[in-house]
């Protein structure tokens, strides 16, 4: 089948998409700045050199056979990589451009993502973002969409991504119930009322914690939502685990104890294997990789913020992690 192939040029190719994509002569024509008649006779000189018909001609157009189809498939494959070479010689990629969708979970945006994204807004102007608050698993290859910003040990295995961090969770109160928090007895923890993820919530380590310690009498307010414990402890309705990247950027809230690697979890940029050579996502996912090490530390519970002096507030009683490989496939 090679043979037939011997004499076709790029412009024949061309030919072809043009008229599968105008379904018809006249507007393939009028496309590549020729006349009906030429191109209705180098069509039917490639049929007959390839021995088969590409088309099916009807009333209402022209129709791809299977055979068309495949020409136009392999015309398409030729047009990317033509391209690309081209872009390549010329020593240039295309500036990421275009609307990218980010699904994040909301105390993820608003205690941590929030500052990168006017960042990376403003670095790439030509990307407009389209943020979706959700932590359900949303169908990127379906483009719900482009990245997905997750908290989990158990990534999809359809999607590949960076496990750019580990979220830490600790025990808070407030300041003004807990002066001397180091100096804190267990009877003192068994008289706080709790705030806790809701039920539906129970395969988090810090649910189960709650459930099989803490009397139910004694557990004050549920939510199905991290944000809201976070806000729940700072009102004093009672103490709960937080992650340290919320709590920590509280005042109001302290520590009640160091944090437990039991119940943290890796964070994950993530997106489809179609997508990840996109010049937006490529550029989105290497600007937040780099903005989060800044903040790694903090993230993973070793530092408090810097007070108003610049220093930090103290150090977390903790081992610092095993670092982590910077790119790596999702894999559970």
């Amino acid at each position: 089948m090679a043979e037939p192939f011997k004499n076709l040029s790029w412009d024949d190719f061309r030919l072809i998409k043009a008229v599968a994509d105008a379904r018809g002569l006249p507007a393939a024509a009028m496309a590549m700045n020729v006349n009906h008649s030429t191109v209705f006779r180098r069509l039917k000189q490639i049929e007959d050199q390839l021995g088969t018909l590409l088309f099916e001609r009807h009333r209402t157009g022209y129709a791809l056979t299977p055979a068309g189809e495949e020409m136009v498939a392999l015309a398409n494959r030729l047009d990317e990589e033509i391209t690309a070479v081209g872009r390549k010689l010329a020593g240039r990629e295309p500036a990421p451009s275009g609307e990218l969708r980010v699904t994040t979970p909301d105390s993820l945006l608003i205690h941590l993502l929030m500052p990168m994204l006017a960042t990376f807004r403003a670095r790439y102007p030509e990307v407009r973002l389209d943020i979706v608050l959700s932590n359900q698993p949303l169908n990127l290859s379906k483009r719900d969409a482009d990245v997905a910003i997750r908290a989990t040990d158990n990534p999809p295995e359809n999607l590949v991504g960076r496990r750019v961090a580990r979220i830490a969770w600790a025990l808070y109160g407030r300041a003004v119930d807990f002066p001397e928090p180091r100096a804190l007895t267990q009877e003192q923890l068994d008289a706080c009322n709790w705030v806790s993820l809701g039920d539906s919530l129970g395969a988090l380590k810090t649910v189960k914690f709650v459930q099989e310690n803490v009397p139910p009498d004694r557990v004050a307010y549920k939510i199905n939502s991290v944000l809201g414990i976070a806000e729940a402890v700072e009102a004093g309705i009672g103490i709960g685990h937080i992650p340290c990247l919320i709590g920590d950027a509280r005042p109001s809230l302290v520590r009640l104890g160091p944090p437990n690697n039991d119940y943290a979890a890796d964070l994950w940029l993530l997106t489809h294997p179609d997508l990840r050579h996109s010049p937006r996502v490529r550029a989105f996912l290497d600007f937040l990789a780099g903005e989060i090490a800044r903040h790694r530390r903090f993230i993973e519970g070793q530092i408090e913020l810097p007070d108003e002096n610049g220093s930090e507030k103290g150090v977390a009683e903790r081992v610092a992690p095993e670092p982590l490989a910077t790119s790596s496939e999702a894999t559970a």
